[in-house]
C-alpha cells in the first residue's frame, strides 16, 4: 500500500471545465454521497482536498442508493440536484455528476470509477471518502480492481490516528486532514422534521430549497 498528502462531465450551468494542458495529466477528485440535503460539510471537504492535492477538477457524485446506506435518500433526483446546484453555482471549482442517478438503482463505486476512467484514460483520478470509511474498504465490490483504477483520498481530523483497516494489495492511499464538521444529511433531516433550523448548516438557498418544497416534514 501506497501513501501520500497531500458536473456533470459537461460542466453544468455553463462553468468552463478546467483546460488540459499540452500533454499534461489532469488530477481529478470524485466525492460520493447522497447529498440530501448537500451541507458545508460536504463543501468543506471538497475545498480542503482541492487545496491540498492541488486537483484540477472535482466532481460532486449523488448517489442514487448507496450499497452500505440502503434508507440514505429520501428526496428526488431532481430535488437533490437542484438543491447540489444551488450550493454551487456560484463556485467554478466545483461540477457535477449525475452519472450515477442516471444509471439508478445501487450505486457501486466501481462502476462509476469505470465509468470515468473511459472517460478521462489518461489521468489521474481519485475518489474521496471519509476515514470512516477505511476499516470497511475491502468490503467495497471489486476492491481488488478498484484500487488500480483509482486512487483514494481519505478525510481525517489533524493529529487523530488513522483508524485500522485491512491492507489490500495495489491500495495507493492519501491522508488530507481537513476541517472536519459533525454534520450529516439524516440529522439535518431529522431537525427539518422536527421543525428546527438549518442555518448554519447548509448554504440559505438550499434552505430556502428545502423550505419551499416542504423537504423532509
Amino acid at each position: 500500500m501506497k501513501w501520500g498528502r497531500g458536473k456533470r462531465l459537461h460542466p453544468p450551468d455553463g462553468k468552463p471545465a478546467a483546460r488540459r494542458r499540452a500533454g499534461a495529466r489532469m488530477k481529478i477528485g470524485f466525492l460520493g454521497g447522497s447529498f440530501d440535503p448537500v451541507h458545508f460539510g460536504h463543501l468543506i471537504a471538497a475545498q480542503d482536498v482541492l487545496e491540498q492535492f492541488h486537483l484540477d477538477r472535482l466532481f460532486l457524485v449523488p448517489a442514487a442508493q448507496a450499497p452500505l446506506k440502503p434508507n440514505d435518500v429520501q428526496s428526488s433526483i431532481e430535488d437533490r440536484l437542484v438543491m447540489l446546484r444551488a450550493a454551487t453555482e456560484w463556485d467554478r471549482r466545483l461540477e457535477i455528476s449525475d452519472y450515477e442517478l442516471r444509471k439508478g438503482g445501487i450505486s457501486y463505486t466501481i462502476d462509476s470509477v469505470r465509468h470515468f476512467k473511459a472517460q478521462f484514460p489518461e489521468d489521474e483520478l481519485f475518489w474521496i471518502v471519509g476515514g470512516d470509511q477505511l476499516p470497511l474498504l475491502h468490503k467495497w465490490k471489486n476492491i481488488n480492481e478498484l484500487v488500480r483504477l483509482v486512487e483514494f483520498i481519505f478525510l481525517e481530523r489533524p493529529k487523530h490516528p488513522v483508524k485500522p483497516h485491512v491492507e489490500i494489495d495495489g491500495l495507493r492511499l492519501h491522508r488530507c486532514d481537513g476541517h472536519l464538521i459533525e454534520i450529516s444529511s439524516s440529522q439535518l433531516r431529522e431537525r427539518a422534521k422536527n421543525g428546527l433550523s438549518l442555518h448554519y448548516f447548509c448554504p440559505q438557498k438550499v434552505i430556502a430549497y428545502i423550505e419551499s418544497r416542504k423537504l423532509y416534514r
